[in-house]
This record gives C-alpha cells, structure tokens and sequence, in this order.
C-alpha cells in the first residue's frame, strides 16, 4: 500500500485516509469486537477504531506503513494479504482504498472469508474499473507515443461490480450491498505529482530524464477533462463500495 508520506507529500498520500469515513460508517464498529484492518496503511483508522473500543490487528504489505502503524499504538503485522493465515478469529474485517493494490483479490477474499467467525462481516471499498480511466488513457497515450506497452505496468487491479460479486460468492461470502460511487476528488497537487505517489510504475521504466517531458505530455492531456477554471487539478476516482458477510 502507499504510505503516508511517499515521496515527500503526505498531503497527496493522506487522499487515501480522506476517502475512509463513508466506509467506516457502513462498517459501523463496536467495542469489543475483534477487527482486521486489510491494507492498513499508517493505522489512522485502526486508531479510530481501537478508540471506540475495538480490539484491532491491521496488517500491511509496507514495512514503512507497519512502522507507522505501530507508532500509533496498532498491534501492525507486515504480511501478505493474498497468504493470510487467520483462522475464524475476526468478528469483521474493514479495508479502505487497499484492495485494488492487491494483484490477486480472490486470494484475498479466501483468507478473508477463513478469517472472518460465521456472521463476519467484510467491508470495504477500492477502484472500480473506470477509477482514474481519463489519466491512465492519458498516461497509456504518452507511453505508446515512446513504444512503451501500458499493460504489465499498472500499479492495480479494478474490478466491475459484477467481478466483485462474482468474487466475494465465490469466496464463500453472501452480499449485502455492492455500489459503484463516482468521486471526482480535487487533487493537493498535480496529476504529475500524483503520479509520482500512486503509479511510479509508469514512470519507472523511463529513463530519469525523460521522466519530466513525460509527466509534462501526460497532464497535456488531461487538463481538457481534469484541470478546472480556478486551476486546481482533480482526479477522475470511481470506488465500488460493498458489504458482505460469511455465514
């Protein structure tokens, strides 16, 4: 997961803990339950959670985000979400902005699903397929301009909230609720500087002086839908949003 404070602009990363309050709403925490905070990040809403009188195990694929996590006062564990060995132990697992990051989320929901006691729930959002469709049509544009194929550099994987549900049933889970949100979010920078937080994947098979030029070429290309009239940049976000429960 990206961490808060990734290249030097946490207000850019902090865009991630800014999108959690609906989702934590839906989640709807009590104390005394026992939680898993999947894709934890820095452990703010492991905090928040902990504060109303959870009992919270947040776990993260980034050592620095575990770090973070643990100067919080989480009990963070770095692990693998798609090796998750849990077993019946979590009355709910909440996961906000991380699934996506996660190449194999069938994986994931297994371990969830062997994670969760019967009458677990799971909640969670991530990116839908059409999430930032206009910057990656923008960045694969400049890439195929230079001979450079998009398809194997994508930082994530979306899901259609027929996937979603497809997954989750699969997974042995029984759906409550599964919503595909448009979320047009200001961004605290540029698309180039959001670029360099969330997909330097795309950048990385550049060489670094080329790197500018690109960026440059890529928000050429997106000022015509995603730069407004006062000169503030925003992103194209598109979260599926669901609630599901093991039986």
């Amino acid at each position: 997961m990206v961490s808060e404070g990734q290249s030097g602009m946490p207000e850019m990363a902090n865009l991630l803990t800014e999108m959690g309050p609906p989702v934590m709403e839906l989640f709807a925490p009590k104390a005394g339950e026992r939680v898993l905070d999947l894709g934890c990040g820095s452990g703010f809403w492991s905090e928040e959670m902990v504060r109303r009188g959870c009992e919270v195990v947040g776990i993260d694929s980034s050592a620095q985000a575990v770090a973070a996590a643990r100067a919080r006062g989480v009990d963070a564990r770095q692990m693998n979400a798609e090796a998750m060995t849990f077993e019946s132990e979590f009355d709910g697992v909440f996961s906000n902005a991380a699934l996506h990051w996660m190449r194999h989320p069938s994986r994931v929901v297994a371990g969830v699903t062997r994670a969760l006691k019967s009458g677990g729930r799971f909640v969670g959002e991530c990116g839908e397929t059409n999430n930032v469709r206009r910057i990656v049509g923008a960045v694969s544009a400049a890439l195929e301009k230079r001979g450079i194929e998009i398809e194997n550099l994508h930082p994530w994987r979306f899901v259609s909230k027929e996937e979603a549900v497809g997954m989750l049933e699969a997974g042995g889970m029984v759906v409550k609720s599964v919503e595909v949100i448009e979320r047009p979010t200001v961004l605290p920078g540029t698309i180039a500087q959001w670029l360099s937080v969330f997909a330097n994947n795309y950048l990385s098979c550049l060489h670094p002086k080329e790197r500018e030029a690109f960026s440059d070429e890529v928000m050429a290309l997106c000022r015509p839908a995603l730069l407004r009239e006062d000169g503030k940049w925003f992103a194209d976000f598109v979260r599926l949003r669901f609630y599901a429960v093991k039986p």
